[in-house]
């Protein structure tokens, strides 16, 4: 791209004279529509006198019928859906990263809510947090939302998009009545995300009635490998 040369220089030195003239005033607007920036902020003040004491627990919700983790509350769970029908639920517990032989501390917990609005789909949401050796939570760790959709051919896509840059496709079979594989046919990925090209997840509910999970991930530079399983306790569904 070629550079455009600015106006010549003024044979006559008024630069001092016309700055004031010429510098638009940004405390104050009086043309329709464009309020002075005084009554700008005393009109966002208002505003938030009406939502400053609401959060996300204190908004009313949509005006359609609520998610639903429990098939006996809530909307009739599409037909599509019956196969996926035990991962339905709210499932909160501990997990590990890796497979180190003899490691059974855990590091870290986990809730993850499978719902459904009546659509032949499901949500997934996943949060994370850290734990010390002790058990203490340190902190936020991952996050992932997306759905569950099966299809006509008796397979199941999984959608998830990560909150560390990253969104996944898998594509899986079930295995048993409630047990599913799946495996990624494309992974994007953020210019700052974890280098993650592949991964493996099998989901089942052991018979102790708990989600049990097992992922594996692909590096650029590295083969499949355990990264993470947990087997949850439900706590709602």
């Amino acid at each position: 791209m070629t550079d455009r040369a600015g106006p010549p220089p003024s044979d006559n030195n008024t630069s001092d004279n016309n700055t004031s003239d010429n510098t638009p005033d940004n405390t104050s607007d009086n043309r329709p529509g464009h309020p002075s920036g005084d009554a700008a902020m005393a009109a966002a003040r208002d505003r938030a006198a009406a939502t400053r004491k609401h959060n996300i627990d204190t908004v009313p919700p949509p005006p359609i019928p609520a998610d639903s983790a429990n098939p006996r509350r809530g909307p009739d769970l599409d037909p599509a859906c019956l196969a996926l029908l035990p991962l339905l639920g709210v499932w909160r517990g501990t997990g590990l990263y890796g497979n180190a032989a003899g490691d059974s501390t855990p590091q870290f917990g986990q809730q993850i809510t499978i719902s459904h609005d009546g659509r032949p789909f499901l949500r997934h949401e996943s949060v994370s947090w850290s734990l010390a050796a002790d058990g203490t939570v340190t902190g936020p760790a991952a996050r992932e939302v997306g759905w569950w959709r099966p299809q006509p051919d008796g397979s199941v896509e999984l959608l998830l998009a990560h909150a560390e840059g990253r969104i996944e496709v898998f594509y899986g079979q079930r295995r048993s009545a409630a047990s599913w594989a799946l495996a990624t046919d494309g992974v994007w990925r953020t210019p700052g995300s974890v280098p993650v090209s592949g991964a493996t997840r099998l989901y089942g509910i052991t018979a102790d009635g708990r989600l049990a999970y097992v992922e594996e991930r692909a590096h650029d530079d590295a083969a499949l490998a355990p990264h993470a399983s947990a087997a949850l306790d439900r706590i709602a569904g």
